[in-house]
């Protein structure tokens, strides 16, 4: 799978998360703890996007990177630019909310980074486009739907959440980052079923 002409979109963020792990290095925990999504009260109105731009080691930022380029390629080509971004962002900001109000009911006092909720976001979009696109999982190696693979993903996120396993990681950030993706597209659907379907 190679870039489409039109995934401007997707180098800009890749980009972006790259020059931003790099500035993490280099000014250390100060800049985490301007930029992390911190838990309430102590939220910053620009933690709600900037977190997603920060990353918890080289791993975690290739692996959402790899998302971002796999399944963001795809949807920039069938939405264009400027509708993939705003989707994207919203996805991220979406995941931070429902990140902070889980945080509040559970008493977690953990900050939250990465890029996942939009990826998760554009998952559920790719796979809403593209639902019998087959997908090669790497653990176990057998080809899978993208409906189903979304519907997994979703589903064992929620699982893993509602159990606190794995922890350390912020499974309810990827849910909110398909729910908010979900009523977004629904959103879009809406307005242009109302606009007799011109785009």
């Amino acid at each position: 799978m190679s870039f489409s002409p039109n995934a401007a979109g997707v180098r800009g963020l890749l980009i972006a998360n790259g020059v931003v792990y790099l500035l993490q290095g280099l000014l250390g925990l100060k800049f985490l703890v301007l930029f992390a999504l911190l838990p309430y009260p102590d939220t910053l109105p620009w933690q709600l996007l900037s977190y997603g731009f920060l990353h918890g080691g080289l791993m975690h930022l290739v692996f959402n990177m790899y998302g971002l380029w796999i399944f963001g390629t795809q949807v920039e080509h069938v939405w264009g630019t400027q509708r993939f971004v705003t989707y994207y962002l919203v996805c991220v900001i979406g995941a931070a909310i429902v990140q902070l109000i889980v945080g509040a009911f559970s008493g977690s006092r953990a900050p939250t980074v990465g890029a996942s909720g939009g990826v998760f976001g554009l998952l559920l979009a790719f796979a809403l486009m593209f639902p019998k696109q087959r997908l090669m999982l790497l653990f176990p190696p057998i080809p899978i739907t993208a409906m189903w693979f979304a519907i997994g993903y979703g589903l064992l996120s929620l699982w893993l959440g509602v159990t606190g396993s794995a922890a350390g990681v912020a499974h309810f950030a990827h849910l909110g980052g398909m729910i908010f993706g979900f009523l977004l597209i629904q959103y879009w659907r809406s307005k242009a079923r109302g606009a007799g379907g011109r785009r």
